[in-house]
């Protein structure tokens, strides 16, 4: 649904008899006053609400409607909290939810919570977010932080049960834990610190089935030439994306245009859609003569060009099965 008010109005009584419902939220900005929003919700047993987009209404809009739902017996909650004074941990979990909901058997979540960082000295560390989740005894937790510098200082915490069947995994770091994804279909990356040839493998291994990668990252690779001696001796282990259609390099550094189009360290099994800058890929290809990034240059069927109206012939011969956009 597009709004909040569409949910509160399947909650507003007119279904009585609902007793398991699935919201796909794409705006959480505030509803109607005119909307009933207070009745009790008796019947529902199974409640599960994912919002596509950050979301600032936490504690005004989610945490109200789940009150209405003293009686829920699986819970599932998928979102991402935008910036606060604190993270959203166990602790937040029991205090919020938990403790309202005496019958509660299956909780399943994958929630995201953005912080400003005011006082650097007090800072939460994986270890600290993890252990509030020491006495959820539902589910099997996975949790882990991360602090950005720029452009201005932020946290970012994320918790989620697992296994999971969440189908986009998003604001991927260096910190990643690791573990088996079937269902993701959607990865975008972001770090402020390099990703070294060993975390892709790491992203292909874990997201087998993924469709789409999107890589923000803007620092250059420290291990380039460790990689380039281990290839000398063929020892280098190649990242393989064998469902993967789609790759979004725009914002990335020149590194990882050359990561994805060198042969010798990446494998697209199908063709892909390739959104990239036109200067950088013409620097990651040597003025499209190199040879090692050719092989996967003709898994190209859709090149979208950004900052250039025209491209060169030896463009369009380097992509030969492309059709370019620009």
């Amino acid at each position: 649904v597009q709004t909040f008010d569409v949910c509160l109005y399947i909650l507003d009584g007119r279904f009585e008899q609902l007793h398991t419902l699935h919201i796909e939220l794409a705006n959480t900005s505030s509803p109607s006053k005119e909307i009933e929003n207070q009745r009790k919700i008796s019947n529902l047993k199974y409640f599960v609400l994912s919002c596509l987009f950050k979301t600032s209404c936490y504690n005004e809009l989610i945490l109200p409607l789940l009150y209405r739902m003293s009686n829920l017996e699986k819970l599932g909650l998928y979102f991402t909290a935008s910036f606060n004074e604190t993270f959203i941990d166990g602790n937040n979990l029991k205090k919020n939810i938990l403790n309202h909901m005496s019958k509660l058997k299956e909780f399943t979540f994958d929630i995201r919570s953005f912080m400003f960082i005011n006082n650097e000295m007090n800072l939460p560390s994986k270890e600290d977010i993890q252990r509030t989740f020491d006495d959820f005894h539902l589910t099997k937790i996975i949790s882990y932080v991360d602090y950005f510098l720029k452009p201005y200082k932020n946290g970012l915490c994320h918790i989620y049960s697992y296994p999971s069947l969440m189908r986009r995994y998003e604001y991927v770091t260096n910190n990643f834990p690791g573990g088996l994804y079937r269902y993701v279909r959607v990865v975008s990356l972001y770090d402020e610190y390099p990703f070294e040839h060993e975390f892709f493998i790491r992203i292909a291994q874990s997201f087998p089935f993924m469709e789409k990668l999107t890589i923000n990252n803007r620092y250059a690779q420290n291990q380039k030439e460790s990689y380039k001696l281990m290839n000398d001796k063929s020892n280098l282990s190649i990242a393989k994306y064998n469902y993967l259609i789609e790759l979004q390099i725009d914002r990335a550094h020149d590194d990882y245009i050359e990561e994805f189009l060198c042969s010798t360290k990446t494998y697209f099994q199908n063709n892909i859609l390739l959104d990239v800058h036109y200067e950088p890929l013409l620097r990651a290809t040597n003025c499209f003569t190199r040879d090692d990034t050719r092989i996967n240059c003709t898994k190209v069927n859709e090149l979208s060009l950004f900052g250039q109206v025209e491209y060169s012939k030896c463009c369009k011969d380097y992509f030969p099965f492309a059709t370019i956009i620009d």
